[in-house]
């Protein structure tokens, strides 16, 4: 048994570059190694982590349909607890990631997400009020002030004002820190390295949350109309698992922060990502803005434009599993307790799945869908992001209502670069736009 080749220097220039420049990091290792490589991150020594990636369909599908007895997440990811909490959907395995999955499914499907549809367009309308007309200004943090007032009034169910602002200034707060690029380093670090914390801001912003956060779940827990209510938090609080039993107050917290960290943060910038595209695109944006105006329910089009913004920045670049047993990938025979990486953003640019992969050509997806196992922005198998049509659903929402309220141009025709906002890959410039009217809402 033996690992793929990958580059050579030392783990901690490959963890910076990683961190700093991931999109040339990956494409280099794939021009000079293939398809499947080994990287290798952290500082060095016993802290030092081997990543096999993987970019081709068939080695994907052999990882993700192996099951969670010789693939599961593993302790690969229980770094994140800290952050997620140690019973997250994200960390968990077995029978206890089936639990929490079957718990928390639900309200993210049929007609109960559709019930969200009038609160998100209101959110998005009020939101674009405040954009400065004529003055150049950056989409992403708009875009995530839309998808977090979502999740505080959707997901958290928080109707009166004093309660959302303090939630939202907690939260934004954590992701202040979160989105930091060294993050992710940090998190390959001890705690402490003698009397230092590293992590003594970060983890009394998380308390800070943490406690209004546990505050909100037992108010509503305490609710006598608990069971009218239909946001998300509501809804979590009446399931019950197979037993009859609840979900724990902490329990309750993991998930809450899972889908508060990981949904939030990655919408906002794949609706970044969507109207940088879009605003060097006049064609694409016609069209598109033309099927958001029938007004009758047609998303094909905007469908095919999420797709192809999705497959060129998915906002995470890959995924992973930690083998429990050796596991034939690629030719090779990997070892238990290899972490194996589907690279997602390798893997969408393949050109023999995209023809002229690296161009953005939406009607590809009208005319064909991609195979399960090459296109994978959600990842894929037992673990696929359970909030994704929630979000492919927030985003059509939000693309509908501005593309029918405002007018946007591009404040350059040079695409925007990646940067890094910790796991996530963001518009370097957070996508800069200029107003240039409104219409109003009756036309």
């Amino acid at each position: 048994m033996s690992l793929p080749p990958g580059p050579r220097q030392p783990p901690l220039a490959q963890s910076l570059e990683w961190t700093l420049r991931p999109e040339r990091f990956m494409e280099r290792c794939r021009r000079r190694y293939g398809d499947t490589f080994t990287v290798r991150l952290g500082p060095g020594g016993r802290l030092t982590k081997p990543i096999v990636f993987l970019a081709d369909p068939v080695d994907v599908k052999a990882l993700f349909t192996a099951g969670p007895e010789v693939a599961p997440v593993g302790e690969a990811r229980q770094s994140l607890a800290p952050m997620f909490g140690p019973r997250s959907v994200l960390i968990v395995d077995g029978s206890q990631h089936l639990r929490e999955r079957r718990l928390m499914l639900p309200p993210f499907h049929g007609e109960r997400m559709a019930a969200y549809e009038e609160l998100i367009s209101g959110i998005a309308e009020r939101e674009l009020e405040t954009w400065p007309k004529g003055t150049p200004f950056a989409l992403q943090p708009r875009m995530q002030a839309i998808t977090l007032e979502v999740i505080l009034r959707a997901v958290f169910g928080l109707d009166a004002a004093a309660r959302r602002a303090e939630l939202r200034d907690r939260i934004e707060q954590l992701l202040g820190i979160v989105a930091n690029p060294l993050s992710e380093l940090l998190i390959g670090l001890p705690d402490k390295i003698g009397p230092i914390n590293l992590r003594a801001g970060f983890e009394r912003t998380l308390a800070q949350a943490d406690a209004t956060l546990v505050g909100e779940i037992e108010r509503r827990r305490a609710d006598p109309g608990l069971a009218e209510r239909q946001d998300i938090l509501s809804l979590l609080l009446q399931a019950r698992d197979e037993q009859g039993e609840a979900i724990g107050t902490g329990e309750l917290r993991d998930q809450l922060v899972t889908l508060l960290l990981a949904g939030h943060e990655t919408t906002a910038t794949t609706l970044a990502w969507t109207f940088d595209y879009l605003l060097r695109r006049a064609d694409v944006l016609e069209r598109l803005a033309a099927e958001c105006a029938q007004g009758n329910g047609a998303t094909s089009y905007a469908d095919a434009v999420l797709n192809e913004v999705l497959r060129l920045r998915p906002p995470l670049p890959i995924t992973d599993r930690t083998l429990a047993t050796p596991l034939e990938i690629a030719g090779r025979s990997l070892p238990a307790g290899t972490v194996v990486a589907p690279c997602i953003f390798l893997l969408h640019r393949r050109p023999d799945l995209y023809p002229e992969p690296d161009l953005f050509r939406p009607e590809r997806f009208l005319e064909r869908s991609p195979e399960t196992y090459s296109w994978i922005p959600f990842g894929g198998g037992v673990r696929r992001c359970l909030g994704a049509s929630f979000a492919t659903f927030e985003m059509k929402i939000v693309l509908r209502t501005l593309l029918t309220r405002v007018r946007l141009r591009g404040v350059s025709r040079r695409p925007e670069r990646i940067r890094r906002r910790a796991i996530v890959l963001a518009p370097g410039h957070g996508t800069r736009a200029v107003l240039t009217h409104r219409v109003p809402a009756s036309s």
